[in-house]
Parts: structure tokens; C-alpha cells; sequence
């Protein structure tokens, strides 16, 4: 795990641009703080850089920048190829005895771009990874991204006309950092950020700077172009897909043997590591499974952390204490309370470089911290499961909610929708009193909103993952020039057999999005800035491959109950784990982010979200932003949700 950078110009001062190259590789050191290395074609004005988090081959022969055994290609790559021994010794049995450096995954990687090209390695390779290419023969750039968007990379270029470069890196913020950036806000991904809590790619903060989409490639044959083409795809999860329905899994037993035994080769691959490694075990479905199949090939005892609240409604560390404890695990739990909070919460916007403002961040960056500090530098994570096996609480309730709404007249939900918009929170709060469903009132508050507005399955998705309807109110007029509100992902090719299947579409659509630009982001940014490696065995594109072979009732079972979701993983699970343990509804990574905002994080908000501090960007719209905050202060509705981008953004603004 590592931190990439490049600059490739048309023109300039050859000593000041390697200068900034190194300038900015040193920015983002926290993503690899063992070795800094640094290559240069100086004719061609190409600079290339790494930061090392060394993970195998610790010795100097898995340094990067790296050169090929033929010369002709140069890497700086960040990420892991697990599987990378198999490729090794189907290297040697095909083209005899190899004269290998060192054991590096980097090296195997070169050693098949020199034999096979990049798409054709891509394509044997199992891993996550943002890959930097240079080829020295034909003086082309290419960078690559894996199959489900594990590892960023922004490329784009910026600097006026005389001093304008192609600049690519692991973090938008090294880029910002470069002498002649001079990119403006990019209204879309703002909107973004402010409607989903984050930016999807290919957009960014800023406009003409791009994130790689998962399992695309970019090309760059010259650093003189004036617009950018396309990436291509290399992978596709909707081809998966299609190809997974004309081979489906139908028979129980078999489903659960296949997707036990490549989670454990999963697993297995991915606890290769010549450094400390243990799991996050958050107490549900997917970490535990990770966490149960990881001790059972290890003799010593596995690491295991999890984070823990004053706020019981919140706390799932019991639940992960007692798992622990039966899986015979070397267990920390780490207490988050509301001063802790305080001091890390104005922290978030350097921690996540672009700005950010999916609330779990502080978790999941306290559980990294913590994990590092006891000693590990790789984690292994549930991360993935839920989006290809059914885990998420809208894919059980929400596709309820939906065929028992849909056939309600309009004007009759609609009304439905203003009422329960109107009830104040504290009443919600009583009227749903001793329901055991985590953060009910402001669910339903949520779902009042949604009647009002939505006439289709595709909207009902898209308006359980936004804040608004439409945001453009919050923001002033002469922001909003060429704004695109309608997502991009209802351009997905969705197969035909998933026409009526809502539940079907929600995966997908998470899988693409959510997925990707929310969770891995947040888990890459949180882990990285502790200089901690997290890998994810669900996201193993064999797995991802399977479970959507599998009939839809192994994922989602048709039997009314709370439990019905991950069907099969919680059969795998309950092998090592007593049943009646995990039988309790999914409660999320959340925290008391409301309850926080009223109380130690009030102050801090209130001078962040000011009118004098909004206004200072001539960006949002400061009496709309007032208005949301009284309403939340007097608790008459709970904003929090759509208060935290707007205070994350202006965060990151106030320390831009």
C-alpha cells in the first residue's frame, strides 16, 4: 500500500518541476512512510515518484519506481497483487528460469506487462490497485485501476498556458499542492458531495481533475492535448453480471460450498503479508465471517479491534466482545466518546483529502489509528459483502416499503409524505418508543420525505442515498452554471432479466457507486493517513463473480423475517458462531452525530456554518444553511444528516 505520483509536461524548467514532483510525493508520505523513491525521463519532462508502505519484500528490491527486466517499462503502483506466487511460477513454467531482484509483487507485475501487455495482466491478476505505467519505447502513460475501486487515482491537467501540465496522484490534495495549480470548484461534484456525501467519479473537487473509474484504463500519448479522451474499460461488473445469469446457481448446498471455499482461498491469499496482520471485527455478518475464516488457518491468535460508544443504541461492542471471545480471537475494543469527537472531527478534512462527509469516517478512522498502534500495518475488512450478498437494510425493507407504496394513489402519498414531514422528532421519538430499529424516527422522517416526490423504483433507489430531492436551493445561482443533478448511474446498462427486480438494481447500483466512492474511500483515506494497509476478501472479484451466480433467495431468503438478508454468508457464519448471536437487526457504522451536534460539537459547528464563514465563498446559500440549523438545534426536526456535508465541506474549505 503506497502513495503514487506523476507530472508529465509539454514544457518548462526541468529542475523546478522535478522539484514539485518530489514536493508533492513528500505530502502524501503517510501513505507510505518506509521509502521514498523518484524516476524521471528528463527529455521528455515525465516524473514519477512513490511512497513505500513496505508489505512483502521488505529489503530495498521491492522499491518503487520500478524498471522491467527488458527496460522498457517503469511502475509506481499502490496496492497489492495477491496472487502474485501463482503468477510467478506460471511466468517460469512458460518462459523457463527467471533471473528475479527480489519476492516483490511488483516485480511479477512488471515481468507480465513485459510478456503479455498491461490489459492481458490486469486480467490474470487478483488484487486492488492504482498503476502508473510509463513505456519508455513509445513514450505513452498509462494508468489503471482495479475491478471495484479499492485504490484512487486523480489525473487531470492544470497550470496556465505556458506552464500547463498532466498531473496524476493517490490524493486529490498532493495535486492541489502542485506551484501552478490553478483548477476552479467543480459544481457537480459538490452537488455530489452535498446530495450523496461524496464525490463520484470520474468526478472531483475540481474541475478538469478526474478519479479513475474502477476497472478502467487511461491513456495518455502526449501531454500537449487539449481535452482528455474517455477511459476504457478494462473490467465490467455489468458483463459479470450477465454472464453470471446465463450460469446461475440454484441448488443450496452446492451455493454454500462454492462461496465458502473461495472466501477461504480469498482469505487465504490475502493474509500474505511479511508484516503484522489482524481484522476489524465489528461484530456483524461480514467482518466476523472474515474474522472466523482468517483464525481458522492461523495456529496464533488473530488481532481483532473494534470501536465502541457511551451511546448504547449505537454500541455494537458487546456483540463483537462476545464473538471474539468465541472465536478465540486477541481482542481491543476502543471507546469513542464524545470528546474524542471534538478533537478529531476538525481533523477530518486533512485525514480525507477531498472532502468527504459519510459520518462513519471518525470510526473508521479511530479503529485504524488504534490498529496501528498496537502494531498492525494490514487489516483485513467486511468491506464489499454487503453490496453482492444482500446486506443492506434497504434491500430487504426498502423493497417492501416500495411495492406497498407504489400502488397508493398519488395525492394519497403525497399527503402521507407532508404529514410525516411535519411531526417534530422529539414526538417521533416518543410515538416509536421501544421499536428495536436503529434510529427510527429520523428513518421515517427520511421515508415521509420520499413520498412525496418519487413515482419509480429508479427514484424510490435514488432518493433513499440522497439528502435531497434537489439540493440547488442550498447554493447561490451563479455557482449552479452547467450543474447535472440527475445521477449518472441511470445510464447503467441494467440486464433485461433485472427490468422489475428492485432489489437487483439496488445492488448493482451500490456495487458502481456507493460502493466504491463512499466506503472504499473512506476506508482508504482513514487507513492510510495511520499508514495502515486494509484489505477487503469479499471484494475479490471471484467472489463478486459468484454471488451473482447465485439464486437471489441465497442472498435476500423469502421468509418475512428480519434475518433474512446474507442468507448464505450467515449459514457459512454459523458454523463458527452460535446463531442466536447474530439474529439482531443491521445497525450501520453510524454515531450520535445529532446528539453530538447539540452538545460538544455545537460551538465549533455554529462558527464554521456561520453566515460570515458561508458567505466568505459566495457558495451556498447562508440563510438556507441558518435555517437548517435552528430547525436542528430546536430539535424540532433532526438535520444532522444533511448539515454533515455541508459542515465537512466547509471545513475542508476553511483549511484549504
Amino acid at each position: 500500500m503506497c502513495g503514487i505520483a506523476g507530472i508529465w509536461a509539454d514544457s518548462g524548467d526541468h529542475n523546478e518541476l522535478r522539484y514539485e514532483i518530489k514536493n508533492i510525493s513528500a505530502k502524501q508520505k503517510h501513505r507510505g512512510p518506509d521509502y521514498s523513491g523518484f524516476w524521471e525521463d528528463k527529455d521528455n519532462l515525465f516524473f514519477l515518484s512513490h511512497q513505500r508502505l513496505s508489505i512483502l519484500d521488505l529489503s530495498p528490491a521491492g522499491n518503487q519506481p520500478m524498471v522491467s527486466h527488458s527496460g522498457r517499462y517503469v511502475i509506481a503502483y499502490n496496492g497489492e497483487i495477491y496472487n502474485f506466487q501463482d503468477l510467478k511460477i506460471s511466468l517460469e513454467k512458460k518462459y523457463g528460469q527467471i533471473n528475479w531482484k527480489g519476492n516483490s509483487d511488483t516485480e511479477v507485475l512488471l515481468a507480465l506487462i513485459d510478456k503479455y501487455g498491461l490489459r492481458e495482466t490486469l486480467n490474470k491478476c487478483v488484487g486492488m490497485f492504482a498503476i502508473a505505467l510509463w513505456d519508455k519505447k513509445d513514450k505513452r502513460l498509462y494508468l489503471a485501476r482495479d475491478r471495484m475501486g479499492e485504490k484512487p487515482i486523480y489525473y487531470g491537467f492544470t497550470g496556465p498556458k505556458s506552464k500547463r501540465a498532466f498531473i496524476f496522484s493517490s490524493e486529490i490534495s498532493t495535486i492541489r499542492d502542485f506551484k501552478y495549480f490553478n483548477n476552479p470548484f467543480n459544481s457537480n461534484g459538490l452537488i455530489e458531495l452535498i446530495n450523496y456525501q461524496a464525490i463520484s467519479a470520474p468526478n472531483s473537487i475540481f474541475e478538469d481533475i478526474y478519479q479513475l473509474l474502477p476497472g478502467h484504463i487511461l491513456i495518455l500519448e502526449s501531454p500537449k492535448l487539449k481535452f482528455l479522451k474517455n477511459s476504457t474499460e478494462w473490467w465490467s461488473l455489468i458483463n459479470v453480471i450477465e454472464d453470471s445469469l446465463a450460469n446461475p446457481i440454484n441448488e443450496a448446498n452446492y451455493a454454500e460450498f462454492e462461496v465458502e471455499k473461495i472466501l477461504k482461498e480469498s482469505v487465504r491469499i490475502q493474509s500474505i503479508s511479511d508484516v503484522p496482520l489482524g481484522t476489524f471485527l465489528s461484530g456483524g455478518i461480514d467482518s466476523s465471517l472474515i474474522t472466523a475464516l482468517l483464525q481458522k488457518q492461523n495456529i496464533n491468535k488473530v488481532k481483532t479491534f473494534t470501536i465502541g460508544f457511551e451511546e448504547m443504541e449505537f454500541n455494537e461492542a458487546p456483540f463483537s466482545r462476545q464473538i471474539a471471545n468465541i472465536l478465540g480471537t486477541d481482542h481491543t475494543e476502543i471507546l469513542l466518546t464524545s470528546n474524542d469527537a471534538l478533537k478529531l472531527i476538525p481533523n477530518l478534512s486533512k485525514i480525507y483529502s477531498e472532502p468527504f462527509a459519510d459520518s462513519s469516517q471518525l470510526p473508521t478512522h479511530l479503529v485504524c489509528r488504534e490498529a496501528k498502534k498496537n502494531g498492525l500495518t494490514v487489516a483485513l475488512t467486511g468491506d464489499g459483502g454487503d453490496e453482492s450478498f444482500g446486506g443492506y437494510n434497504r434491500y430487504f425493507l426498502g423493497n417492501k416499503i416500495w411495492k406497498k407504496i407504489r400502488n397508493i394513489p398519488w395525492p394519497i402519498r403525497k399527503n402521507l409524505g407532508e404529514i410525516g414531514v411535519r411531526i417534530p422528532e422529539k414526538f417521533l421519538y416518543l410515538l416509536f418508543r421501544g421499536i428495536e430499529i436503529n434510529q427510527m424516527p429520523s428513518k421515517i422522517y427520511k421515508l415521509s420525505e420520499r413520498l412525496r416526490y418519487v413515482n419509480s423504483d429508479d427514484e424510490f433507489y435514488f432518493s433513499l442515498i440522497a439528502q435531497w430531492k434537489d439540493p440547488k436551493f442550498l447554493f447561490k445561482n451563479e455557482f449552479l452554471k452547467d450543474i447535472q443533478t440527475s445521477p449518472r448511474l441511470l445510464n447503467t446498462k441494467i440486464p433485461s432479466s433485472f427490468k422489475n427486480d428492485l432489489v437487483s438494481k439496488m445492488m448493482i447500483y451500490d456495487s458502481l457507486n456507493y460502493l466504491p466512492n463512499d466506503i472504499l474511500t473512506k476506508v482508504d483515506r482513514a487507513a492510510m493517513h495511520t499508514s495502515l494497509e486494509t484489505r477487503a476478501p469479499f471484494l475479490d472479484h471471484r467472489v463478486v463473480e459468484i454471488a451473482w451466480r447465485l439464486n437471489k433467495n441465497f442472498k435476500i431468503s423469502n421468509n418475512n423475517t428480519d434475518f433474512s438478508s446474507k442468507w448464505i454468508l450467515r449459514k457459512i457464519l454459523y458454523k463458527y458462531v452460535p446463531k442466536e448471536l447474530m439474529e439482531r437487526p443491521k445497525s450501520g457504522f453510524g454515531i450520535p452525530l445529532s446528539k453530538w451536534m447539540r452538545g460538544p460539537l455545537k460551538s465549533w459547528i455554529s462558527d464554521l456554518i456561520s453566515k460570515e464563514m458561508i458567505n466568505k465563498s459566495n457558495i451556498l446559500n447562508s440563510n438556507e444553511v441558518s435555517n437548517l440549523w435552528e430547525e436542528h438545534l430546536s430539535e424540532k426536526f433532526d438535520h444532522s444528516s444533511k448539515l454533515w456535508p455541508v459542515i465537512m465541506w466547509q471545513s475542508w474549505l476553511d483549511n484549504y
